[in-house]
């Protein structure tokens, strides 16, 4: 199987341009990201502390989290409720931020993440898909745009749902969770040596998922010229 991995920090656009990469090339899109939070939406809805580690590991056994597609949409079914619509609030993000750094988090979601890979061609994106889910993956990007431009994307995010937001709280959150994810003890945010740097704080959308389709079409032509 082929694996596309797609790192990077919060609000860099990581799952709409894995989306779009994975319908150009038929691959399976795996948003860890939405893994994750739906774990925090369980931790916040069960209000459970995540720095007591017995009452984190018990939690983390009742929850089953399984993936699903829809018309080639990935859906996140928690307990067998599709929660999906629910994962995008900001309380959810940053409990997904801090939850994530706890070893008995991370494992509970590595055994699907990896499993997945292995049975279908996919495009995943995450914090560290590059450095330690995916370290093998035929492509690697590190994809990421400047602090300013991700808060005015998550800001027209909230405009267009109708919810109010503040810009200078939503980059001052957005600066404190690359902190946190790029300092974090286990598998933090980095740029693994073999990915391609990709900033994009000027250019679209249809430019960047360009710009990989170009690097992914590269790749194959090495790995067929390595069979030949």
């Amino acid at each position: 199987m082929a694996n596309i991995a797609i790192d990077g920090p919060a609000g860099a656009g990581k799952s709409t341009i894995a989306k779009k990469v994975a319908k150009d090339l038929g691959f399976i899109y795996v948003d860890t990201g939405a893994m994750y939070r739906a774990v925090a939406f369980y931790l916040l809805k069960h209000t459970i502390d995540i720095e007591d580690e017995i009452a984190l590991k018990n939690a983390c056994g009742q929850i089953r989290i399984e993936i699903t597609y829809l018309d080639g949409v990935q859906q996140v079914i928690l307990n067998g409720e599709n929660v999906t619509a629910r994962l995008r609030s900001e309380a959810v993000g940053n409990m997904a931020s801090v939850s994530s750094v706890k070893a008995t988090v991370r494992e509970a979601l590595l055994k699907l993440q990896k499993s997945l890979a292995r049975e279908y061609d996919v495009v995943m994106d995450g914090r560290d898909i590059g450095t330690n889910i995916l370290p093998n993956a035929e492509l690697k990007i590190y994809l990421t745009a400047s602090t300013r431009e991700r808060a005015k994307r998550r800001y027209q995010e909230f405009l267009d749902q109708g919810e109010q937001a503040d810009l200078e709280k939503i980059e001052a959150d957005i600066l404190e969770r690359d902190h946190r994810d790029m300092n974090r003890e286990i598998a933090p945010l980095k740029q693994s040596e073999d990915a391609y740097y990709l900033d994009s704080s000027n250019i679209g959308i249809e430019e960047v998922v360009n710009i990989i389709q170009t690097k992914w079409n590269e790749v194959k032509d090495k790995i067929k010229n390595r069979q030949r």
